[in-house]
């Protein structure tokens, strides 16, 4: 609980007439919250899907004849899959040509009369995923091995007896479920299929109820749901045991708030009647199949550096979350388990310039909390370091002192409010005050991302790769660095030394440029930096492998 969050607005207060001095905000994907600064570095606190296994890991290693709270949270796993050249050459786009799922799962039409605009394709996608496709069939009897299809492997049919199918739009929807019902398609007629999609499905969680009572109790039945959007935040399906990601998806937050629905419990107190304190799990693991390789890796990769912020080595930080969450990957003839370091590189690889760049626009890279602030001001130094950030004179001269005078403010007013009430004036004053203080903080937190974002253009002209930034910044470069940023490195040194810029993302984001860095060369044929090592980050080194 913190007394900076925001206050409800009167319109709200009037409707909710609830008094208080803080707020609680949850969410189970806050990245866009986070990296925008909608919260503050004191106002954040995590608990992962990582915390969640590494729990239930703990829990029954420390108490081995106790029921376990966690133990019927599932595992996640990722299964990737890349598609036959004659399937990519149809859908294949952006930079580096990957596998475009819209354009593949492209529908038009509406409701009965919609239809895939690649219909023998797709046809073709539904025979390689039940393992009947006939050119990948005879490779599997040269080769003697048979990878696990999701339809096809005995060890996974059992996590799709009901399925969330995550497709392109409603047209998409609405040509899958004719798709499937075509009389050729008889293997999928054991399958009730429910499409949650369009505004034949109801609003929000009106769609909820149809897909309830296809599944019913969930162990004579079997489910395919198909939806675009629907059912895929805050809802709870406990017999959905996996996801078929079939469209293109830009952001961690909505692949995983997608991708959780079928991480729900799904289990049975007391099966036999004589304990209490039974559970019989059902559903101990559940599963993500991807269809588009190097943008799955890249969401993962996003989603794990952004599970541990603190954390300066994003290798560490994805296989912290791998170690729960395994990845494998077929790549045409072998799956594959894909380590951390596999996960970067296919993500570096996979990504753009202008992707890179957003990390250095964040704002976990700056703290702007008032300790941070105080620290500035009771600094004659700092105060003079920040004045010569671009821009920073805009804000005007005493702007770091006006904040944390309206914040104390605000806090006051707030302490009335809770022990003798307020008047209406007072409220009114309450309310402006804090609009106010966060406003002119967030200006300030932009000004110093921007200095932030100079920083990857430096990294540009300098040819230091094994030395940390920080090294290269203060000792070997001094000059350029002043010349690129405007700050001397002593400036610098100093306001790193007040946890004004967060070194931990720094580290990543550091990363991020040199594995894309490299990858990018080595697409071209190019080795930049031969018998290269290590990677200097922001203030520590990681081997290179």
């Amino acid at each position: 609980m913190n007394d900076d969050l925001s206050l409800l607005s009167e319109r709200d207060a009037l409707f909710l007439p609830i008094t208080t001095r803080a707020y609680l905000y949850l969410s189970g994907t806050p990245f866009r919250a986070l990296a925008t600064g909608e919260f503050i570095e004191e106002q954040i606190y995590n608990w992962t899907y990582t915390d969640e296994q590494r729990a239930k890991e703990n829990y029954a290693d420390e108490h081995p004849d106790q029921p376990n709270p966690y133990g019927a949270l599932p595992q996640m796993r990722l299964l990737t899959y890349q598609m036959p050249d004659e399937l990519l050459a149809i859908a294949s786009a952006g930079e580096f040509d990957e596998f475009d799922l819209n354009a593949f799962f492209e529908a038009k039409g509406a409701g009965p009369a919609a239809r895939f605009r690649h219909a023998d394709d797709v046809q073709k996608w539904l025979d390689i995923i039940r393992g009947q496709y006939a050119p990948r069939a005879v490779e599997s009897l040269v080769t003697g091995t048979r990878p696990p299809f999701p339809y096809s492997d005995v060890r996974l049919l059992p996590y799709l007896q009901h399925s969330l199918w995550f497709l392109p739009n409603v047209a998409a929807c609405h040509a899958m479920a004719h798709l499937l019902a075509e009389r050729h398609n008889n293997f999928w007629h054991a399958y009730q299929v429910v499409v949650a999609a369009g505004a034949s499905a109801g609003i929000g969680l009106e769609a909820l109820p149809p897909v309830r009572k296809a599944i019913g109790g969930g162990f004579e039945t079997k489910t395919i749901t198909l939806s675009c959007g629907k059912l895929t935040t805050g809802v709870t399906v406990p017999q959905w045991s996996s996801i078929l990601m079939l469209r293109n998806l830009k952001s961690p937050e909505t692949y995983f708030q997608a991708a959780f629905r079928v991480q729900s419990p799904w289990s049975i107190r007391n099966p036999n009647g004589d304990d209490p304190n039974a559970e019989e799990v059902l559903k101990p693991t559940c599963f993500v199949f991807d269809f588009a390789p190097t943008r799955a890796l890249r969401q993962l990769s996003e989603y794990g550096i952004g599970l541990s912020p603190n954390e300066p080595n994003p290798e560490t930080a994805v296989r912290d979350l791998v170690s729960f969450l395994p990845v494998l990957a077929y790549d045409g003839a072998n799956m594959t388990q894909i380590d951390a370091g596999g996960i970067l590189d296919i993500a570096m690889s996979g990504t753009s310039a202008t992707l890179l760049s957003r990390k250095w626009e964040s704002a976990l890279l700056v703290n702007v909390d008032n300790d941070t602030l105080r620290r500035i001001m009771e600094n004659a130094d700092a105060m003079a370091a920040v004045g010569r950030i671009e821009g920073w004179r805009t804000l005007g001269d005493n702007i770091i002192e006006t904040i944390i005078n309206k914040s104390d403010k605000v806090k006051e007013l707030k302490k009335k409010a809770k022990n003798e009430g307020l008047t209406k004036d007072q409220k009114r004053e309450l309310t402006e005050e804090e609009k106010e203080f966060k406003s002119k903080r967030k200006q300030v937190q932009e000004k110093l991302i921007k200095f932030a974002t100079r920083i990857p253009a430096f990294m540009y002209l300098t040819d230091f790769r094994e030395n940390t930034l920080q090294d290269v910044i203060t000792r070997l470069e001094p000059d350029l660095f002043h010349a690129v940023t405007g700050l001397t490195v002593r400036d610098f040194h100093l306001l790193v030394q007040l946890r004004v810029f967060n070194t931990e993302q720094m580290n990543q984001a550091v990363f991020a440029f040199r594995r894309y860095e490299d990858a990018s060369l080595r697409y071209t044929g190019i080795d930049s930096h031969a018998g290269l090592t290590h990677y200097g980050l922001y203030d520590t080194v990681v081997a290179r492998e």
